[in-house]
């Protein structure tokens, strides 16, 4: 079939953006027309297809055989207000400290009208998300959010900073409160229904299905737009209206999703924030997590530092946002700089991931191996590879190569993966060297992809 008129479908939506701009107190009730076939063949185009499937075991390659045909029938039944939701297979994907964070997995199908309707949504709350807002939004990135944070605290010297943990967050969103937002901007009857039955859908797990009283599937494609509405009303709007107007110094709000913090200049003006907040959050379902949220002081170090080694003796801490612990030291001329560094929890990580595939892949041709560890510390420096981080990546560089040794000792056969000859071997087959690939220097809010 021929490709989507990704032209038609970009004019569309450029209108429903230009109209909420232009009326930011508009609710629109007719948004539903806009999403034709054309509009499912280019949310097809712009979904990932290489996803676990889901509880009906439809795979993307199954689905594209009548692509047209599939998607004329799934617009007829979103039309009508016939189509169902189908229940999120319920996965789970390790986290730090051998813990496992459940994920949903839609179908095939439910990925694609799902995306559909998050693309109409995007282009009304891109007008009304704020600047402190950098998770799953369009030409924003994490980066982008690490770098206003280095920037702001560099500005003010530091502060207070209240190191937030929203508890469960994509678990608790609650229902009632969510359809309250949407209903300030979105009132077409077709969306609002779709939605609903996407919150009812329930979860299928083990081979029994529960419904949850609240929450979103993480893995549904509209989860993060309808989680970022939903702290844009708790959150942003509150504290750039409500709070940060009262405070007697300057602050900031940096949020990426459910992950974010609050800089004050002033310890008064933390206390204070750090009162009120939880109450805010109770008030609409949410809960901070009792041991991970904190207030750190991260007061920028009196007098110049030595070139010598030691730490900040006046009890600063550090602090965790986004992989990275951010924390005071010193710059190559002796002054006190905020720097990153991968957070520990992050490298143990990703060092346990690399040394599994190579237990795993051991007896793999060398060529091969070496291959594939040169794209995953690539990768790796793709996130990780910020101004003043190259320590830590260098240091992960060590560890992988004492892990593929040993490994490589293993495979059995005469002679022995000594370090002498294991020397030799990285000679033909060195690993990469550390790359800062987001510099300070280079990175602008304007540039950063997403």
């Amino acid at each position: 079939m021929e490709g989507p008129d990704s032209g038609k479908v970009y004019t569309r939506l450029q209108r429903i953006a230009e109209l909420a701009r232009e009326a930011p107190d508009l609710s629109f009730t007719t948004l539903a027309h806009h999403i034709d076939v054309d509009f499912l063949v280019e949310a097809w185009e712009r979904v990932r297809k290489d996803g676990a499937v889901g509880v009906d075991g439809r795979t993307a390659k199954e689905y594209v055989q009548n692509l047209r045909g599939n998607l004329e029938d799934l617009h007829e039944r979103f039309k009508a207000g016939t189509y169902q939701a189908p229940p999120v297979r319920r996965a789970y994907i390790p986290k730090a400290g051998g813990k496992q964070r459940p994920i949903g997995i839609p179908t095939i199908e439910d990925k694609i009208l799902q995306k559909a309707v998050a693309m109409v949504l995007e282009e009304i709350y891109e007008q009304d998300f704020r600047d402190c807002s950098y998770g799953f939004r369009p030409c924003r990135s994490a980066h982008q959010a690490l770098d206003r944070l280095w920037t702001g605290l560099t500005e003010m010297r530091g502060g207070w900073v209240l190191d937030v943990d929203i508890k469960s967050f994509f678990d608790t969103i609650v229902h009632a409160h969510l359809r309250d937002f949407l209903d300030r901007r979105v009132r077409d009857g077709v969306l609002r229904r779709v939605i609903g039955k996407w919150l009812k859908a329930g979860v299928l797990e083990g081979g029994q299905w529960f419904r949850p009283e609240a929450g979103t599937p993480q893995g549904g494609v509209i989860s993060p737009l309808l989680a970022n509405i939903y702290l844009h009303e708790v959150l942003d709007t509150w504290y750039e209206q409500e709070v940060r107007p009262r405070l007697r110094g300057r602050s900031f709000l940096v949020r990426y999703a459910d992950d974010f913090v609050i800089v004050c200049a002033r310890e008064d003006d933390a206390r204070r924030v750090m009162e009120v907040l939880p109450k805010r959050m109770a008030r609409f379902g949410l809960a901070l997590h009792p041991e991970k949220t904190r207030l750190v002081r991260f007061t920028r170090p009196v007098g110049k530092a030595s070139r010598g080694g030691g730490g900040d003796p006046s009890g600063r801490q550090s602090f965790y946002l986004l992989g990275f612990t951010h924390y005071w030291g010193r710059s190559r001329y002796g002054n006190w700089v905020v720097k990153r560094k991968t957070a520990r929890d992050r490298f143990t990580r990703a060092l346990r991931t690399i040394a599994r595939w190579c237990k795993e892949h051991r007896h793999f041709e060398l060529r091969e191996q070496h291959r594939t560890l040169c794209r995953k510390l690539r990768g790796h420096d793709a996130y990780f590879g910020i101004t003043g981080n190259a320590p830590a990546l260098q240091r992960l560089r060590h560890e992988v190569s004492k892990v593929w040794r040993k490994w490589l000792d293993r495979r059995g056969g005469k002679e022995r993966m000594t370090w002498e000859r294991f020397g030799q071997l990285l000679r033909r087959f060195p690993l990469p060297t550390a790359r800062v690939v987001h510099s300070a220097l280079r990175l602008q809010p304007s540039a950063a992809k997403p």
